[in-house]
């Protein structure tokens, strides 16, 4: 399968596929916001088969599962023979009670944690996960900026970020990337936020883009009622009603797009991300090989005008 096009991100020299490989599900049950239950052996089947479609970038994050899913991607990489970019995050820190604590104060310890978990000796891309607190913004980019400069990681980015917050952070040193969430049901993006990116040359990699499965075309209101205690999702507002069966609605919508093209709710909903030019790659997750093969497609394919047309008159009516 060809994985289409590549487009570096930001001002770096990463030519990144369409999509990347997100982790944040493989880091497994027992944390706040956990997807429940996940066998390792099925992650690591699941990076496998991403990277040897040729899916080029792998996002994690110190947080997921508590160090849980940088241990699974280390693994899963010392059984690959692809080096795909490994980008995660910091500045999510736990203590023994497993309860997350905001700071970045101690951004250099998270570094030689996560290089240590991934067993790697550079992070490719290392984002700081929130603007929490934001007081602490400007001491925690002068800290990823020595890292960069120290050779410890390649690219620094920002995750979660205002367009006030990224201004701060510019004059301390340059933002390679932005990883926001965006999807069709969650747009906040487009007004400030990626038009400031696509000015000031600063990539971005848009997570959720099926917004946390709902639009895969594989949910169901039965399936959200059986969602574990731990997983994060039965209590976001997108996957309670009224806002359930609307969403169930569009994804019907896009499964049936997809059809005639042989590809999934899930592959339309990212690409419809995609189409916006602003937009570097999309982080998707898969839990499975299965899953993985279900949204390879979305590398590549690409909706048309009447289909764009399609998603926005529902988009509009359906507020």
């Amino acid at each position: 399968m060809s994985l289409g096009q590549t487009k570096n991100l930001g001002n770096s020299e990463m030519a990144l596929t369409a999509i990347g490989f997100g982790a944040w599900a493989i880091g497994g049950g027992d944390w706040q916001f956990a997807w429940g239950h996940q066998e390792d052996k099925e992650s690591i089947e699941a990076i496998l088969r991403a990277l040897d479609a040729g899916i080029n970038w792998i996002d994690t994050a110190a947080v997921y599962g508590l160090g849980h899913s940088e241990e699974v991607v280390g693994q899963a990489l010392k059984q690959s023979s692809a080096k795909p970019y490994v980008f995660t995050k910091c500045s999510m820190t736990w203590g023994e009670d497993r309860k997350i604590v905001q700071t970045m104060k101690k951004i250099r310890e998270e570094a030689e944690a996560s290089l240590r978990r991934l067993g790697v000796d550079v992070i490719d891309l290392y984002q700081i996960h929130w603007p929490v607190p934001d007081n602490e913004i400007e001491e925690g980019w002068t800290t990823m900026a020595e890292l960069q400069r120290e050779g410890k990681v390649r690219y620094i980015g920002a995750s979660n970020f205002s367009v006030a917050q990224m201004e701060r952070a510019l004059k301390i040193a340059p933002i390679t990337s932005l990883q926001p969430p965006y999807s069709m049901l969650n747009r906040n993006v487009e007004a400030e936020i990626l038009p400031f990116c696509a000015k000031h040359g600063i990539g971005v990699i848009n997570y959720s883009p099926m917004q946390s499965g709902l639009l895969t075309g594989a949910m169901t209101k039965e399936r959200v009622q059986q969602m574990p205690k731990d997983d994060f999702r039965r209590n976001a507002k997108q996957f309670q009603e009224p806002l359930l069966s609307r969403n169930l609605e569009l994804a019907s919508l896009l499964g049936e797009i997809g059809a005639p093209h042989g590809v999934s709710a899930g592959v339309v909903a990212i690409a419809w991300t995609l189409a916006n030019p602003a937009i570097t790659a999309a982080i998707v997750g898969g839990r499975s090989g299965k899953q993985v093969d279900g949204i390879l497609p979305a590398a590549s394919f690409r909706l048309s005008e009447p289909e764009m047309k399609k998603v926005a008159d529902f988009l509009a009516s359906h507020q």
